[in-house]
């Protein structure tokens, strides 16, 4: 990152700002707190009020350029600015002490796993508890206020409990610092009595963060640049691979100079979807083992030599462990490391560095890129259907492909949506996000609010099981009132597909709810949304032809009512395959 330059979207500005506030509440930790977030480009906090946080959200709702955002309750405002941070870089949410942290505990974790820099802000105890016997609500009942702290220390780089002012601007500020240089979650717990009273240490605007841009050591780099480009310019049909490390490295542009440059293929890793451009002529698709797109593990796994950069290799990504990649015919590109083969592992080299100066070093080969295309058959249609057929999952998403655009952003739930997702072939600017390394279900509904706040150029198409609605539906409410006009389909096929092709059992069956009747009575007559429920490939068309044209301007839920066992035949593979990981019996003592 060059210094003093953005994170995510947010410039800095080049000159310092004014020496001191002005206004009624200049010189408090509350203000400060407003500012250093709009500064980093943060415009909108998820939030939900708890009595230790209200002085705190007075003075963000005070601050002119954030937005406060009541959500119905805190895992999915952690969710919510998961999904916020996805789009613009950074995000943020404020909840109340231990009984609202512990809730939002599992969305921060879930950012930690994707490497997302999301600002945790919890109200704390009033300063003067602290190291006392007393004993507060919202506790497990003992005098001991660190246990939110310490559940928070495991996915979280960096905590800071602000409860002397002395030291406030000094905690905060390296807090959010650390969240933007290690891009992940921090913790930040403010006393309930401070954000009031003003400091001498918040009489100046926030000064601008001067990030240190992490540089590269020149020997390393040029020796891992020099045994890479060895590698590979001997190989008869190498390929590059993009994993999902290359978000946290800021190295996509880098991968398409380095894609350009060697005319190799590139495909990617199903995690990495969406940071790589599919219209690139060199695209190959999905490399996912045995659930791969057509035609792409063919030719990743013939070549004899690949390059990743960036992958997570875990049960989920690698099919229950059966990838068929060997080590010896692997380089791999870590954000700070570079590994060729059996050979040299050098490290303090950085991607974004190590792409680029590959990129010159490589003889051009486009032997792979040509194998492709003449072993590749564009994939079929799904079957004609009668006039009254139900409407097949294979056929949704084919008129899903049709809606997608440079002016969209695709958002899969965990289930059946990552794979039928996975097949979509994005246009050049669509957006696309799911959570796969960590995989919690009901992400998608607050990851959809947080992305569309942070996106409102963008149309979000949503795809969600029923399943995993029912976890985290409330928040629908809260897209309604914030004026989204995102598209929602709802699958309603009876249950947790996705653990039914690993494990069934009837755990896996639930109670069917009328969904679109639920998000009609939660708009309850304010605000725009409109509903329908689909059960045939007509009624579909018709659907999609009022979201797109009459209610466009609306947030638009089609429930759409598929067969239980209607799944993806990756979904089928794929299951069978992490079913067999998981069932693996103990080793031998």
């Amino acid at each position: 990152m060059e210094a003093g330059n953005k994170i995510g979207s947010s410039a800095y500005p080049t000159s310092l700002p004014p020496p001191v506030r002005g206004g009624g509440s200049s010189g408090t930790l509350g203000c400060h707190l407003a500012r250093r977030l709009v500064e980093i480009g943060v415009k909108d906090v998820f939030s939900v009020p708890g009595d230790f946080n209200l002085t705190l959200l007075d003075h963000l709702i005070a601050e002119p350029e954030l937005n406060l955002i009541g959500c119905c309750n805190e895992l999915n405002a952690g969710y919510a600015a998961d999904g916020y941070a996805r789009a613009k870089g950074v995000g943020a949410c404020v909840v109340t002490f231990t009984v609202g942290g512990l809730s939002v505990l599992n969305a921060i974790a879930g950012a930690y796993s994707e490497n997302l820099p999301v600002i945790c802000i919890v109200g704390g105890p009033n300063s003067n508890d602290y190291g006392t016997n007393r004993i507060l609500h919202h506790t497990i009942g003992l005098p001991d206020f660190s246990q939110e702290l310490r559940c928070f220390q495991t996915v979280t780089c960096a905590q800071a409990v602000v409860n002397n002012l002395d030291d406030a601007h000094e905690l905060i500020d390296t807090a959010i610092s650390t969240a933007l240089k290690e891009s992940k979650p921090v913790y930040i717990s403010i006393s309930c009595n401070l954000p009031g009273i003003p400091h001498p240490t918040f009489d100046r605007e926030p000064v601008p963060f001067f990030l240190v841009p992490k540089v590269s050591n020149q020997l390393g780099l040029e020796a891992a640049v020099q045994a890479t480009a060895d590698f590979l310019n001997k190989a008869v049909k190498p390929v590059l691979v993009g994993g999902p490390k290359l978000r946290v490295a800021k190295a996509q542009e880098a991968f398409v100079e380095l894609a350009d440059a060697s005319g190799y293929p590139i495909a990617v890793m199903p995690s990495a979807k969406g940071l790589v451009p599919e219209h690139h002529p060199h695209f190959i698709g999905t490399y996912w083992g045995a659930v791969s797109t057509s035609f792409c593990a063919e030719i990743v796994e013939s070549a004899d030599a690949y390059v990743f950069v960036g992958p997570i290799f875990n049960d989920y990504s690698s099919v229950g462990y059966s990838l068929l990649i060997r080590k010896e015919k692997a380089i791999m590109v870590e954000p700070n490391r570079v590994t060729i083969g059996n050979g040299p592992s050098l490290g303090w080299v950085f991607m974004t560095d190590f792409l680029s100066a590959l990129a010159k070093k490589l003889k051009r080969n486009s032997t792979a890129v040509e194998n492709y295309r003449r072993i590749f058959i564009p994939p079929g249609m799904p079957l004609k259907h009668g006039d009254d057929e139900p409407l097949r999952v294979n056929v949704l998403f084919k008129h899903i492909q049709e809606m997608l655009s440079g002016d969209t952003a695709v958002i899969a739930e965990t289930g059946d949506s990552w794979f039928n997702c996975q097949k979509l072939r994005l246009p050049e600017n669509c957006g696309y996000e799911f959570q796969m390394q960590y995989g919690s279900i009901g992400w998608s509904v607050g990851a959809t609010l947080g992305y569309a706040q942070a996106a409102k150029d963008k149309r979000i198409i949503a795809c969600i099981g029923d399943g995993s609605f029912q976890v985290t539906a409330q928040d629908i409410s809260t897209m309604i009132q914030c004026g989204q006009r995102n598209i929602i389909f709802l699958i309603n096929n009876g249950g947790y597909t996705i653990e039914v092709e690993i494990h069934d059992g009837p755990y896996n069956v639930i109670k069917n709810w009328n969904y679109s009747g639920l998000v009609d009575a939660i708009q309850n007559g304010e605000g725009k949304c409109w509903t329908t429920k689909v059960r045939t490939e007509d009624e579909l068309k018709e659907a999609i032809a009022t979201a797109t044209g009459e209610k466009k301007d609306s947030l638009c839920f089609i429930e759409v009512f598929a067969h239980k066992d209607d799944t993806s035949k990756e979904l089928l593979e794929w299951g069978s395959r992490v079913s067999s990981a998981n069932s693996r019996p103990p080793n031998p003592q």
